[in-house]
């Protein structure tokens, strides 16, 4: 019996934040939008979060730095963005694609792959999925998804890239390489800069060239590396959807406007960073076994410490301490902080941590407390309650 092909699809939010902006202001919908920090009439810091497609036709793009988007587009508006909201967003879009079947694997807030191959008996083909899939979208959101239909994750990802915005590419089973083949060979995963020179060095720009080649040529002068993009450019890949994989990590960081020496704000930054990122896991209901924090000083440099423990996190109460402690080493006398994030990696699904809790002695405080806040912030919003710490004057972000 010849085995039934896989309908993989992969949905990816238009210009994501950009587009809840447009939507919750109408004053704002066809403009050159960026999302970001305060361009300061070309002397901000900090980078470009995501821009509307109107901003693009510019040269603004994702993590450019904010003071050139300026440059590129002064008539621009630009707007903070307001993670917490698109969070919420995030989370009806997934329940929407969750719909559909449980084989959901969320790949960042606004991008997921599905695996919809046992659900065509009741939706249809797996063009009608994503038909109806970017029309509940559109009707419940008022946002587009650029969708790409095919029989396996990578092939999926490059189809929903292709027709942006508001795009749906399907690719055919069989028909993998025949699609692959014109396009650049920077559309390869794992071809980045270094990689993309060295291949364009040796005469290979598309696809079609590189699958062209000998896998084992390729082995020789790219390692391992060799037989995954030979097997890529075939259009061959195995992995299956699996929402245990979900988000990679989870985290937040801050540019300050103004280079930061005074540790107690930086205490208290850090504090409300690790806050987000608490919020977001519990969220995702995920907890982090891997806890990072990055530091970056006013002439760039750039440093990160990580601890991962046995037990996953998602408090801030058992997050903090530890964030604090990996802080301390990287900071110098006399020299000021630029940037802080913390971030959270090495998820584990609360379903897993669940079974694990079965014989527990019940909740710590911590978790209580955790479950107290979020459903305060459910109901009132996310300014409805804050830390009695951050209060004070002087800790005022910066």
């Amino acid at each position: 019996m010849v085995p039934t092909s896989r309908t993989i699809l992969h949905v990816d939010m238009d210009a994501f934040f950009a587009a809840v902006e447009q939507r919750d202001h109408p004053e704002f919908r066809g403009k050159p939008l960026i999302v970001g920090s305060d361009p300061k009439g070309g002397k901000g810091r900090g980078i470009v979060a995501t821009c509307s497609y109107e901003a693009r036709r510019f040269g603004v793009h994702s993590a450019q730095p904010i003071s050139q988007a300026w440059r590129l587009c002064p008539s621009g508006i630009y707007v903070h963005p307001e993670m917490d909201k698109y969070a919420r967003t995030s989370d009806r879009i997934m329940s929407i694609l969750f719909a559909f079947t449980d084989l959901v694997e969320p790949v960042s807030i606004d991008e997921a792959f599905l695996d919809v191959t046992g659900c065509r008996r009741l939706f249809g083909s797996g063009e009608n999925i994503a038909r109806k899939i970017k029309e509940c979208i559109r009707e419940h959101e008022g946002l587009n998804a650029s969708v790409g239909v095919a029989s396996n994750k990578f092939v999926a990802k490059v189809a929903s890239d292709l027709q942006k915005p508001d795009g749906l590419v399907i690719v055919q089973p069989g028909t993998e390489k025949q699609f692959l083949d014109p396009l650049p060979i920077g559309r390869l995963w794992g071809v980045g800069k270094k990689t993309e020179g060295t291949l364009l060095k040796i005469g290979l720009s598309r696809i079609g060239q590189l699958a062209a080649m000998e896998r084992a040529e390729l082995v020789r002068r790219l390692g391992a590396a060799g037989a995954q993009l030979w097997e890529l450019a075939h259009g061959i890949d195995d992995r299956p959807v699996s929402p245990e994989e979900g988000f990679k990590s989870v985290g937040h960081e801050i540019t300050f406007e103004h280079d930061v020496e005074d540790v107690q704000v930086l205490h208290d930054t850090l504090l409300r960073l690790t806050e987000k990122v608490a919020q977001r896991l519990r969220r995702n209901r995920v907890r982090a076994h891997t806890v990072t924090v990055k530091y970056r000083e006013a002439d760039f440099s750039t440093y990160t410490r990580r601890e991962t423990l046995r037990e996953p996190l998602d408090t801030t109460e058992a997050i903090f301490p530890l964030a604090w402690k990996l802080l301390g080493p990287m900071l110098r006398r006399g020299k000021r902080a630029r940037l802080l994030g913390v971030y959270g990696s090495n998820l584990a699904s609360e379903e897993k941590r669940r079974q694990l809790e079965l014989f527990d002695g019940g909740e710590r405080r911590d978790r209580r407390l955790a479950g107290a806040l979020d459903d305060i912030t459910r109901r009132y919003g996310d300014g409805a309650i804050t830390r009695a710490a951050l209060l004070h004057p002087r800790r005022k972000p910066e």
